[in-house]
């Protein structure tokens, strides 16, 4: 039988938001500190993840946070002719102040704080939760900028996001502030249906790894807001139920999946062997797994 409307509706509902947002406001306030040793610098905090998209469920807890160095960028030239390259390289000199003393900056300044609740991880540094403090993760980056032109500094064009690097050295570049911004514009041009399907999806994510059905990690939640993204809004429409069988069908049936993007329009979404991609082998086990929840509910 089908998973009742009533489970759906209680999984549709966003988690609470309450102590996220006091974890955040505390540790922006320790980032931003008048004290710090980048406090001359250029950069801004902001939220990413399940928190900054309102897709949070009531079983997540860490809070996703991104402080940005604008003093210094890094950049994809594989657009630009040999030409604009070189007046790329003749454009700008080497930062003074790199991201990797940036990084060690923020780490000191976290250590202070929070002593041994800091842990520098291999893409973030962790802050453990406490009694009145969520888990939090700390992305350290700076800017990234995707030239599809350039001439000079102002005759350019770029797509704007953030970079950083793994513990491996690897530069992982991402666009959380165009996944934000098309995510919501989605959810409005859905009638408001396509956060709370994200929400029931990561649901029943959650029940499908604690019934071993799949493994923790196979379908990580910005990937399912991705997924969601490509889904057609006459699919989004309806009872839970009704929406929960378009997708599902939709990705079996229909969807072009080698053609599907994430949410902010520059990565494909299913791709092997990419940091910034969903496996696609994960994305149909999850799927299958979550007919199968359905059939078998």
């Amino acid at each position: 039988m089908p998973i009742p409307e009533s489970q759906l509706e209680t999984w549709s509902h966003q988690g609470s938001i309450a102590q996220s947002s006091t974890t955040y406001n505390s540790i922006k306030n320790v980032l931003e500190a008048s004290t710090t040793p980048y406090a001359g610098k250029s950069f801004n905090v902001f939220l990413q993840g399940s928190y900054g998209n309102a897709t949070n469920i009531y079983a997540e807890s860490d809070v996703d946070i991104v402080i940005c160095l604008n003093d210094c960028f890094y950049s994809d030239l594989n657009s630009l002719t040999d030409e604009e390259k070189i007046a790329h390289k003749q454009a700008f000199s080497d930062a003074k102040y790199t991201l990797a003393m940036f990084k060690e900056d923020v780490l000191n300044v976290l250590r202070t704080q929070y002593t041994s609740a800091v842990h520098a991880g291999a893409k973030a540094i962790a802050i453990d939760a406490s009694e009145s403090r969520r888990k939090a993760d700390v992305i350290v980056s700076c800017q990234f900028r995707r030239y599809s032109y350039f001439r000079s500094p102002g005759d350019s064009a770029y797509v704007d996001g953030i970079c950083f690097f793994n513990s491996s050295g690897e530069r992982i570049a991402n666009y959380p502030k165009q996944h934000s911004t098309n995510l919501t514009a989605r959810h409005q041009a859905s009638s408001q249906h396509l956060k709370p399907m994200v929400r029931v999806l990561k649901n029943m994510r959650s029940r499908l790894v604690e019934d071993g059905k799949i493994e923790a990690g196979t379908a990580p939640s910005y990937y399912l807001e991705g997924l969601l993204y490509n889904v057609p809004i006459a699919k989004l429409t309806g009872s839970y139920q009704n929406c929960v069988v378009n997708v599902l069908n939709w990705y079996l049936q229909d969807a072009q999946k080698s053609e599907l993007v994430c949410a902010n329009e520059q990565y494909y979404l299913l791709r092997d062997g990419s940091h910034t991609c969903w496996a696609p082998a994960n994305c149909d086990a999850f799927v299958n797994a979550a007919v199968k929840l359905w059939n078998e509910w």
